[in-house]
């Protein structure tokens, strides 16, 4: 029963969110709730939301087809940020000019899937 979220326009650099998302790959859902807990990263927040609503969704997918999903069997087959749109603010510089501040946002998804 494979499961889907995608957490969209996440105001946190996609580089620091990929580093968590790595670390959940390949995991089983109940490992990645762990690893997520006692993670020291701010990206840990968003990540887990978006797992959480994975693990719902599969949940409900496999209800409404009649089947049953137990959690301890779902593990996450892709985890994957992408690139959103990014907010250009400026900046005050020497000598009269401006620098540019980019602020940028993160598209998280999550695919869980049960094991094989």
């Amino acid at each position: 029963m494979e499961a889907k979220a995608i957490a969209r326009y996440i105001r946190m650099s996609p580089r620091k969110v990929r580093l968590v998302v790595d670390q959940i790959r390949g995991e089983s859902v109940n490992n990645a709730y762990a690893l997520l807990q006692f993670s020291k990263k701010a990206a840990a927040e968003p990540v887990g939301k978006a797992l959480r609503s994975a693990v719902a969704n599969a949940q409900y997918k496999a209800e409404d087809q009649g089947e049953f999903v137990d959690v301890d069997d779902l593990v996450v087959t892709e985890a994957y940020v992408n690139e959103g749109p990014t907010l250009r603010r400026w900046r005050a510089a020497a000598m009269g000019r401006a620098a540019p501040i980019r602020k940028r946002m993160s598209h998280i998804t999550i695919v869980v899937d049960t094991k094989e």
